[in-house]
């Protein structure tokens, strides 16, 4: 018999229902049945934890004595909202959030909207206590005489309560399921909380917080985000119809969707709508002209995630939440970090610029197409600041692969939402160049830097590093007309691979290591350890194109390393600020240091250095250099001006494509090098990024070119080719401007 009884509370509102005039008999007959609903479902239990007070229903104030206070959550509970990123200039990035909400305040509510839910939830919600037993009455009557649970008596204080305990369930599944399970145990826990809920918060309060919690279907959270999702307005601008329409909505979201149910929708509308009139919170012609209107639909889309970030946008916008969610700055521990990431409600002022993020994206789409089989990306940084000025990269942000689409963001290292990097080749050789200058070799210092050269011995951080394979490992020159001796300024203007393992030797691998940490390289773009092996300093280890950005915009900066940083200001929707965590700086290397690596670098996008054809528009000074990987599988161009820092890559998004006989952005290639595949997208990117901009000069020191040698072939009477009294100049590499970048 039990199991045929229905329910006494369900989500459904309170029916204003007259008393039933029965015949005694039928009297009798639903006494009985009240009797039966009462035991079966522990009212009567509840009646003995909760006296009844005045006959009619339950005070707070009389039943609250030995229950604990309240807890604040459910006083003022921390909702999740929505947060919205800014780029550097106030420009929306996008809206996150893992429930679409936007807390207002009562004063920022609609009147109308706030009589609405009132009237048709909980009629009586000013005239009782926590419990409506006059409801509880009537709804035992009605549905006894139906057979259904057509009528709840849940008020509006329980209702609210019990959103709060699904709302603190987030996204466990089991929790929520828990918090909306219909057991006597929780249903008088919520009792007991609301009881004492309406003792400690006044019912305007009680209202205001349910409005911003409770779920209006279609992703929004709350009236402000319903509002905005129905009618595309705020909600103090609602009219009558308007607010009857979402107050409607909160018993059955499904069935009243007013995009899929457009009559169900406007049918409970009205019955909204003669409630308010009812209740006498509108006039008869409000009323009259509410349900005339049309449902005036003005439906905006749920736009949630990085994936609606426009402008290639989408990776930086991932790149912020994985800062956010890491950084102990926003919480000691990953959970509390999650937390406040996932309860939103924030404001979030981003270092990108518009504009710059403009010239890079069009940069790398111009120049690779989405459906080549290489891709390309580029990321910018400010010299002295580290702030990210710019991130894109020619696949999409998204999850269609059929489209060519990705969230693996190839600027950035692995536990930041990228892969595992690239190799980056000979633009790894300044690194050695700096950690050799402030060994203190000089500018001109020269080695044999023959054509190719056995690894030799090299001492490291921990012992010592030998070539002990057989037969021995050998580094080649990038041609066979390319052998030393060479000083520093020409040896990376031609890039050439055995001067630099010739200065790895002499400095040693820890120092290298050491100055790489210094500049921000602390492990490989996947996390692991750098490896202190003498290919290190022709860049076989792999990196992501905002590392080795940030970088040369350290070079840039005169030796001043910033860590990257990609948050200016945090607020909340109150306005108060969140503390964010501001770029360390530290001297990586002295200004001497910095002087020579300006002239070393500068040459190499001049006269025969592999980067003479990548000169900006506006023949500003710049300096920079190329790197292609083993097998062509990664090229490079990371160039800078006092004011920008840009490193790009091409390859393939895997790292497994070798770029000969390959076709990009419809053009046959033989074979891509740094200078012709990355260098016209860092040059072309540079050059909108710095337009209009004022030039400004690195600071350069002196470094002599090498004083001319004898060559012995030479007759003592100097005919022949070379230099004026029988004297040769030093060899000038191979003619073309190709790079070396062979790896053992």
């Amino acid at each position: 018999m039990a199991s045929n009884l229905p329910p006494i509370w369900s989500s459904s509102e309170n029916a204003d229902l007259q008393p039933s005039r029965k015949a005694p008999l039928r009297l009798a007959r639903l006494g009985a049945t009240f009797l039966g609903v009462s035991v079966v479902s522990g009212v009567l239990l509840a009646g003995l934890v909760l006296p009844v007070a005045g006959g009619i229903g339950l005070t707070a104030k009389s039943t609250a004595e030995g229950f604990e206070d309240v807890p604040s959550d459910f006083k003022t509970p921390p909702l999740t909202q929505a947060t919205q990123i800014f780029d550097a200039k106030g420009g929306l990035i996008a809206k996150v959030y893992e429930r679409d909400r936007t807390v207002i305040t009562a004063e920022q509510m609609s009147p109308f909207m706030r009589q609405a839910q009132v009237d048709i939830e909980d009629a009586r919600f000013y005239e009782h206590g926590a419990v409506d037993l006059k409801g509880v009455l009537r709804a035992i009557s009605k549905n006894a005489e139906s057979g259904t649970a057509s009528q709840g008596a849940s008020t509006l204080t329980q209702q609210y309560v019990k959103n709060v305990n699904v709302e603190q369930a987030g996204d466990d599944r089991d929790a929520v399921l828990e918090a909306q399970r219909k057991t006597l145990g929780r249903k008088i826990q919520e009792l007991k909380v609301a009881i004492k809920l309406e003792e400690e918060v006044p019912k305007e309060q009680i209202l205001t917080n349910y409005l911003n919690i409770t779920y209006y279907g279609n992703g929004a959270y709350g009236v402000e985000a319903a509002s905005q999702r129905y009618f595309s307005k705020s909600n103090k601008d609602l009219t009558v119809a308007e607010a009857a329409t979402l107050a409607g909505l909160v018993q059955n979201p499904s069935q009243y969707d007013p995009k899929l149910h457009p009559q169900a929708a406007q049918n409970r509308r009205d019955t909204v709508i003669d409630k308010m009139l009812e209740n006498k919170h509108i006039t008869a012609e409000q009323a009259k002209e509410a349900k005339a209107a049309p449902l005036g639909l003005n439906y905006k889309a749920p736009q949630n995630g990085c994936i609606t970030a426009q402008a290639g946008m989408g990776f930086f916008c991932d790149y912020v939440r994985h800062v956010v969610k890491q950084d102990p700055a926003f919480g000691q521990s990953s959970d509390e970090r999650k937390k406040f990431w996932n309860q939103g409600g924030l404001n979030i002022y981003t270092t990108l610029d518009p504009e710059k993020q403009a010239a890079a994206q069009n940069a790398v789409s111009s120049n690779v197409r989405v459906t080549d089989s290489v891709s390309a990306a580029a990321s910018m940084v400010e010299p002295g600041t580290g702030k990210i000025l710019a991130m894109a990269q020619t696949r999409p942000y998204g999850l269609d692969t059929n489209q060519n689409q990705t969230v693996v963001n190839l600027n950035v290292d692995a536990a930041m939402g990228g892969g595992n990097g690239f190799q980056p080749g000979s633009t790894f050789k300044p690194v050695v160049a700096a950690a050799a200058l402030e060994a203190g070799l000089p500018a001109t210092q020269e080695y044999s830097s023959p054509n190719k050269l056995e690894y030799p011995t090299m001492k490291t951080c921990e012992g010592t590093w030998k070539n002990e394979a057989r037969p021995r490992t050998v580094v080649p020159n990038e041609s066979a007309s390319e052998k030393g001796p060479y000083q520093l300024k020409m040896a990376m203007a031609l890039s050439v691979n055995t001067y630099f393992i010739q200065m790895e030797q002499e400095i040693g691998l820890c120092a290298v290591k050491q100055m790489a940490n210094k500049l921000g390289i602390t492990t490989k773009a996947s996390g692991k350890p750098l490896e202190e092996v003498p290919a290190m300093a022709l860049g076989v280890e792999e990196m992501s194109p905002l590392t080795m950005a940030n970088v040369y915009a350290t070079f840039a900066a005169q030796g001043t390393h910033c860590a990257p940083v990609a948050i200016n200001r945090i607020t909340t929707v109150e306005g108060k600020d969140v503390p964010v965590p501001s770029s360390q700086c530290e001297k990586a290397f002295s200004d001497s240091t910095a002087r020579a690596l300006n002239t070393v670098l500068n040459g190499v996008t001049e006269n025969n250095g592999t980067g003479a054809a990548l000169s900006l528009d506006d023949n500003r000074q710049i300096a920079g250099k190329t790197g292609t990987s083993d097998r062509k599988r990664a090229a490079w161009f990371n160039g800078y001006t006092p004011q920008l820092a840009t490193a790009v890559w091409i390859g393939g998004p895997q790292g497994g494509v070798e770029m000969r006989n390959i076709t990009i952005n419809g053009k046959y290639r033989a074979e891509v090098f740094g200078a012709d595949g990355p260098g016209p997208i860092w040059r072309d990117a540079m050059n909108q990024a710095l337009r209009g901009t004022p030039k400004q000069s690195l600071p350069m020191a002196d470094i002599p070119d090498p004083a001319p040698r004898t060559d012995p072939n030479k007759t003592p009477s100097g005919t022949g080719t070379g230099a004026p009294g029988g004297q040769a100049t030093a060899p000038a590499g191979p003619a073309t401007t190709t790079e070396n970048d062979q790896q053992p």
